[in-house]
């Protein structure tokens, strides 16, 4: 019996961050290619000048959510469904880019600016 089975916290930490991830990749999913939506192309003109000019990724912020509970920023009593939604979060960025786009359209598009 490894770790996981052990113990049922673990066990369903993971399976919360496996839905979670699911769930973001399925409407990232759907926004791309059923309502035909690219971020970098269609957010550009209104997000750009807020991030002068930086592409954010959800990654990203799933990544600070890490990175908070790693250095005890978030209160311990919030960090197992923090560590649940960043994780999440990163997850479905890489899937999205690296998995997805780059098997459908040939490119992961990660982009990490918007053009000019």
């Amino acid at each position: 019996m490894d770790q996981m089975e052990k113990n049922p916290v673990i066990s369903s930490f993971w399976k919360w961050v496996l839905g979670l991830t699911t769930v973001i990749e399925g409407g990232t999913f759907l926004f791309r290619f059923g309502f035909n939506l690219e971020s970098t192309r269609d957010t550009a003109s209104w997000v750009a000048p807020l991030t002068f000019g930086v592409r954010i990724h959800h990654g990203y912020i799933g990544l600070l959510i890490c990175l908070a509970i790693l250095f005890k920023v978030i209160p311990t009593r919030f960090r197992w469904l923090a560590g649940v939604i960043g994780l999440s979060l990163v997850f479905s960025d890489v899937i999205h880019h690296f998995a997805v786009l780059w098997w459908v359209t040939g490119s992961p598009q990660f982009d990490l600016l918007y053009p000019r």
